[in-house]
């Protein structure tokens, strides 16, 4: 990927839009995280201030292609993620107020995370595995040890989010329905703030080099923070910002690059150190592929995720209408077009291949080859629609979280491996 001039690619709806930025300004090196970390001001923060979402759209498995069920839910299960040390272990978050960190190998219980007051909507372990963060849609959030199975630390926060760990300091991070952004040293509870419109932070990411983090908000606006010293480096809105609530984000490998998604049907790439989204091109028509039956065109293709290939200069955009779009940053070119047979809820590009994976709400799990548009393989098993997804760092198991009340473990099996 050329480092001096990047290519960017909006979808807007059903039209196809090449954005180009200038990336000739670097980003400087990370200095020692923890020395910034110990700098930060933090306050003593007070306890601000319910709703679950249900999704009933049950279907027959004619097969089950997983090699573990986990059934300790009662409910839904909304979330799921692997311990990023040695991915033996999984969290999952459901409608039974409750969250469960279990080993991927036999399913066997390691921690159940009770006390909350609403459905887990997020559960995260720490940089080093040693701590899981669970959070409720009240704005519940507790942190545990993983080792001695104790709760060490919980607060109370507006109607959460999202939740995400500094990616090497024991430092949480989580945005409200409020706007507000909080981070808190764990386990002391120290805390930052930082406060924009009263509209709701609904995506966030702490950047790899640590010192910074990327908020999307229900207006549109995409804001960059300085972490150490609380203030927004960049805001970008208006014409440059979306028409529409930011839905997801994600950064490509050194934090250079950001790629947003949103309720208006647009990916918009961003370069991180000098917050230009650049110049737009109208270029051809896209093909509808909404349902005539849609009343609400915009929603019906809204983004729903987006992902960096770290091994290849494409870019992956996955639509509530079934799309898995894949872009060649290097040429300005929609490369392929995957049509799934029904909404795409999340994706996942392999760390170290060009395959990206997707869930969707037919309770499918699908793998595609990124370079030919073509679908390696599908896995089935669940009876309703997966909601969450993860995939460890060899790309040879899958964990799948489902309306189900279940999450499964499968076995990602691939001739070239």
């Amino acid at each position: 990927m050329d480092n001096t001039e990047q290519d960017a690619i909006e979808l807007h709806g059903d039209e196809e839009i090449v954005e180009v930025i200038d990336l000739d300004d670097t980003e400087p090196g990370p200095d020692d995280l923890a020395d910034d970390l110990e700098d930060v001001d933090f306050e003593d923060g007070g306890n601000a201030d319910d709703e679950g979402w249900e999704t009933e759209d049950e279907m027959e498995a004619e097969q089950d292609d997983s090699e573990l069920t986990f059934s300790k839910h009662s409910g839904s299960v909304f979330c799921v993620s692997l311990d990023p040390a040695t991915n033996s272990m999984a969290v999952t978050g459901g409608e039974d107020d409750k969250a469960y960190v279990w080993r991927l190998s036999d399913g066997e219980v390691l921690l159940e995370c009770s006390g909350h007051k609403d459905s887990v909507t997020c559960a995260v372990f720490s940089h080093d595995s040693s701590l899981v963060a669970t959070g409720d849609m009240s704005g519940m959030i507790k942190a545990w040890k993983v080792e001695t199975k104790e709760e060490i630390w919980s607060f109370e926060v507006g109607d959460l989010e999202w939740l995400e760990w500094h990616p090497c300091a024991p430092v949480l991070l989580a945005g409200t329905d409020d706007g507000n952004v909080w981070m808190w040293k764990i386990p002391s509870g120290d805390c930052k703030t930082f406060q924009s419109s009263a509209c709701q932070a609904t995506s966030g990411k702490v950047l790899p080099d640590g010192k910074r983090a990327v908020v999307g908000y229900e207006d549109g606006t995409v804001r960059v923070w300085d972490l150490k010293q609380g203030n927004a480096v960049y805001v970008i809105k208006g014409q440059d910002g979306h028409q529409g609530a930011l839905t997801t984000l994600a950064c490509n490998k050194d934090g250079s690059l950001v790629l947003t998604g949103s309720v208006d049907g647009c990916a918009k790439l961003i370069n991180t150190a000098t917050g230009k989204v650049g110049v737009r091109v109208r270029k051809k028509k896209m093909e509808k592929r909404v349902s005539k039956a849609s009343k609400d065109d915009e929603e019906t293709n809204s983004v729903e995720s987006v992902g960096f290939c770290n091994t290849l200069p494409l870019i992956a955009v996955a639509y509530l209408e079934g799309t898995l779009a894949i872009y060649d940053l290097s040429t300005q070119v929609l490369r392929h077009r995957c049509q799934h047979e029904a909404g795409i809820v999340h994706l996942q590009w392999e760390e170290s291949s060009s395959v990206v994976s997707t869930c969707c709400l037919d309770g499918a799990l699908r793998l595609w080859d990124a370079r030919t548009g073509s679908m390696v393989s599908e896995y089935r098993g669940h009876t309703a629609e997966i909601l969450d997804f993860t995939i460890n760092r060899e790309a040879s198991v899958a964990v799948t979280a489902s309306g189900d009340n279940q999450a499964k473990v499968f076995c990602l099996q691939r001739p070239d491996r």
